[in-house]
């Protein structure tokens, strides 16, 4: 082996390290059996931490399936009025943090809330369903507004890479439409639909603040109450471990249908829009227009209803503190994990795919909730602290750290794309030049990879930004943030206090989606 190639793939240990760290903090975990707090657990909380899990991923699964591959149906395959003008605003929830959403229908569907409050005075009586909405299982609908997107962006460039011309196919032999959709088209996007599917529920389950102002108890909230309410980070840390067990089956399914799907997403004739007539011409952009209704206008909407009176909160304390926090957090942490992006590029790019098998293991981390990151990263902090005597376990390094493990696939992905683009030949000419090779290295690739640094740059901010449940238990003290102040409002049910941050947050979310706009949904291609 080169010199070159070993000194390349020596940047993945570091990486595969930091993943290892909170994974293994979980195994060593159950060698300090905590009998009484498991005797509590086992009894009164783990029978519905589970029933709820199962619940979660059933009706979240169900409903992000439908509505994303409906729409992606829609947006990729058919013509219809308005597409051009729908198709991108499908992806904007993604601009909304779980908890904001929450928070906002929470007001909205509560029994005070306009909503209730309206209906009482125009039918005299109680509305059933607004009650059962803002209910604990009401949080269902919220992950579901939240999350399907995940997979209708992947289910649009699925149908739009070839789904058409199989339709077409088919539909020239005699078969019907809409057998044709679930015998051909469904099972031509089904890795991609699955792929989407397991994000969206490895979101569900790892998601804390959605499910913690509606009083949904699931793991994430467990492990925050056991940490914080119990003070026993040992059992909190045992029942992050069972969590991952879930989400480490959904990644085995995930693996599994891709293996099988293996060969199914090359490139294939697009054909023509089905052009939608009569009645299907006018359901078809209402519906799309009733999703970002509900996902994105209402609540925005409502969080500027609640801001206007007060609008002067945006400028007044503690809000630059906390806007001031949270980019610090943001720009501070991306660098790092665009840094181990780079290396992670650097350490598999063009090199057999053994090395791409070590990278998908470092960049594991993405699955790991960002609760089980938290204690998992101070138990191993304390650890540290009681054999070193250092005092890491309350500063900032344990924050970033989690960020890095977190969001490292985040940064590699699209620099992976951009690298995916280069021609070797620009390599090869300035070799040719008798250039040194960190000299191509500055000179040559890192310009062409700037647009897949800035992506990746930008994309980590924001992630950082609305991530929630690690900042919350790892920040040290004085380092609130927007996510954090949103967390604490919500939880005294003020929530027109926490529009203006939230607000704030929603415009920096904003700047990624529009990027995932124009780089995935333009790149596909409209199809006329």
């Amino acid at each position: 082996m080169r010199p070159w190639r070993l000194t390349r793939q020596l940047l993945l240990w570091p990486l595969l390290l930091l993943v290892a760290l909170p994974l293994l903090m979980l195994m060593l975990s159950w060698l300090q059996p905590e009998p009484a707090v498991w005797a509590h657990i086992r009894v009164h909380l783990l029978p519905r931490l589970v029933t709820h899990s199962l619940a979660m991923l059933v009706i979240v699964g169900i409903g992000v399936a439908v509505v994303g591959i409906s729409m992606a149906w829609l947006s990729a395959c058919c013509d219809y009025p308005f597409r051009r003008w729908l198709d991108p605003l499908l992806v904007l929830p993604l601009a909304f943090p779980t908890y904001v959403l929450a928070f906002i229908y929470l007001g909205i569907w509560d029994y005070s809330g306009p909503l209730q409050t309206q209906w009482r005075q125009w039918f005299d009586t109680d509305p059933g369903f607004l009650q059962f909405l803002s209910e604990p299982w009401g949080v269902l609908v919220i992950l579901i507004l939240a999350f399907y997107p995940y997979v209708y962006l992947l289910a649009r460039a699925s149908f739009a890479s070839g789904g058409l011309a199989a339709f077409e196919a088919s539909r020239s032999l005699g078969v019907g439409p809409i057998k044709t959709f679930f015998r051909v088209s469904l099972p031509m996007a089904r890795p991609a639909i699955v792929a989407g599917l397991t994000l969206a529920m490895m979101e569900t389950l790892a998601d804390f603040g959605a499910v913690s102002i509606f009083g949904f108890d699931t793991f994430t909230t467990a492990i925050y109450r056991t940490w914080f309410g119990l003070f026993n980070l040992t059992s909190a840390v045992q029942l992050a471990s069972i969590l991952m067990l879930f989400i480490l089956a959904l990644i085995l399914v995930e693996r599994v249908s891709r293996a099988e799907g293996a060969g199914e997403s090359e490139k294939r004739p697009t054909g023509h829009r089905i052009a939608l007539r009569g009645a299907p011409a006018f359901l078809a952009p209402l519906a799309q227009a009733t999703l970002v209704l509900l996902a994105v206008v209402m609540p925005l909407v409502q969080l500027v209803v609640w801001v206007w009176p007060t609008a002067s909160a945006l400028f007044a304390r503690p809000m630059p503190m906390l806007i001031a926090n949270t980019l610090l957090l943001g720009f501070g942490g991306a660098l790092l994990v665009v840094l181990g992006g780079v290396m992670l590029l650097a350490a598999t790019h063009k090199l057999r795919q053994r090395a791409h098998v070590w990278a998908e293991i470092a960049a594991l981390g993405y699955a790991i909730p960002g609760t089980v990151l938290a204690v998992a990263i101070m138990l191993a902090f304390i650890r540290v602290d009681q054999w070193l005597g250092t005092a890491l376990a309350g500063g900032l390094i344990a924050l970033l750290l989690a960020y890095v493990i977190r969001f490292l696939r985040v940064a590699w992905g699209p620099l992976e794309s951009v690298a995916g683009r280069i021609r070797p030949e620009y390599t090869e000419v300035a070799r040719s030049l008798g250039v040194s090779r960190w000299y191509t290295i500055m000179r040559v690739n890192v310009p062409l990879l700037w647009p897949g640094l800035i992506t990746a740059f930008l994309l980590a901010v924001v992630e950082i930004a609305k991530e929630m449940p690690a900042t919350l238990m790892l920040r040290p003290f004085g380092w609130d943030t927007l996510a954090v102040r949103i967390y604490e409002l919500t939880s005294e049910g003020q929530w027109a206090m926490a529009a203006a941050p939230a607000l704030v947050l929603v415009v920096i979310g904003a700047v990624p989606v529009i990027i995932l706009i124009r780089r995935s949904l333009s790149l596909v291609g409209n199809n006329g």
